[in-house]
């Protein structure tokens, strides 16, 4: 039996040529992205759109054209800010919800940075900075691609402005995929680098390079691997442990005790990518058991759902999760 179809009628004033141009892109390359990602048909005609799908598709599907067209008007539109929007649409088993669903949640919780403003993407994201704004030590856990370091690292940079704290401590285990910091060449410094990489590229995008060279020159910005925490107290720091599904238990524990008066803390970590060795037990896996109920720590689990980078990232995070099941 087919599905009920539905079409939906709008029309986008002013009808300017230039911005429908831009809303449609090349060859319609945004008409067709919207299409494919909601199951929907697109008709237009000059500044007349139908879009023709089950009932919660064509409603996203206007909706999203509405929101893009609005964009049309002060910025140039390309696929991936199209496909910023779709995500807004949270797309969920078939159903779609309206964009800023919760309550339009993203708007009480922008983070603004020196060189942009940081909305969050979704209820999920949404409840994850909240999360971080409220609890001295909050988990972020999900798939690549859900925003858990960047939204950290946005929040951390939000209370060094503010000053609520007096510096930011970005940490990460040193262990990849086997390999040793020994066998890799170079000083200590060099031998790490690569591994915090990922926090780097996120401080360089909100405050840039140079800025970040001056606080890293003044020990405000401080980027150490997770054996470098052993006996420190850290107070009035924001504290972000991010691949924290490769630290041991032992690790863990010696990271968590570590934060002072005046600190907060963020653990990430993805629990299907651990490249621990065999049979030794994740430390955030081993934290997840252990502190659930504890008050004052908060926890956000993350889903395929709430991937934000390329669509494709998406579905290659649901097949590996389907064969996980099938296993």
């Amino acid at each position: 039996m087919n599905a009920v179809q539905i079409s939906r009628d709008i029309v986008l004033e002013p009808a300017d040529n230039r911005r429908l141009a831009n809303l449609c892109g090349q060859f319609d390359e945004h008409l067709r992205q919207i299409e494919r990602r909601l199951n929907v048909d697109i008709a237009s005609r000059g500044n007349h759109f139908r879009i023709t799908g089950p009932p919660g598709a064509a409603q996203a599907g206007s909706d999203v054209l509405l929101s893009l067209f609005e964009m049309t008007d002060t910025e140039r539109l390309d696929p991936e800010r199209v496909h910023m929007m779709l995500q807004e649409s949270q797309m969920s088993d078939g159903e779609l919800l309206p964009a800023n669903s919760d309550s339009e949640a993203g708007d009480d919780v922008t983070i603004t940075t020196q060189r942009k403003t940081i909305r969050p993407r979704g209820a999920n994201q949404s409840g994850y900075v909240k999360s971080i704004r409220k609890h001295d030590l909050a988990f972020g856990i999900g798939p690549a691609g859900t925003g858990k370091t960047y939204l950290a690292v946005a929040c951390a940079i939000e209370a060094l402005s503010d000053e609520e704290v007096r510096r930011i401590v970005l940490v990460r285990p040193a262990v990849e995929a086997g390999e040793r910091l020994g066998f890799l060449p170079g000083d200590m410094s060099q031998k790490v680098d690569p591994y915090l990489r990922p926090m780097y590229d996120a401080l360089y995008d909100m405050i840039g390079a140079e800025h970040v060279t001056r606080l890293i020159e003044r020990n405000v910005i401080e980027i150490a691997p997770l054996a470098f925490m052993r006996g420190r107290s850290l107070n009035e720091s924001f504290v972000i442990l991010d691949e924290a599904q490769n630290t041991s238990t032992e690790q863990m524990k010696m990271f968590l005790t570590r934060i002072g008066f005046g600190s907060h803390a963020v653990v990430t970590g993805d629990v299907t990518q651990i490249d621990l060795p065999n049979g030794q037990m994740s430390g955030l896996k081993h934290a997840m058991n252990i502190l659930s109920d504890v008050k004052g720590i908060g926890f956000t689990m993350f889903s395929p759902n709430d991937v934000v980078r390329h669509p494709l990232v998406r579905r290659i995070v649901e097949a590996y999760e389907a064969h996980d099941d099938d296993r």
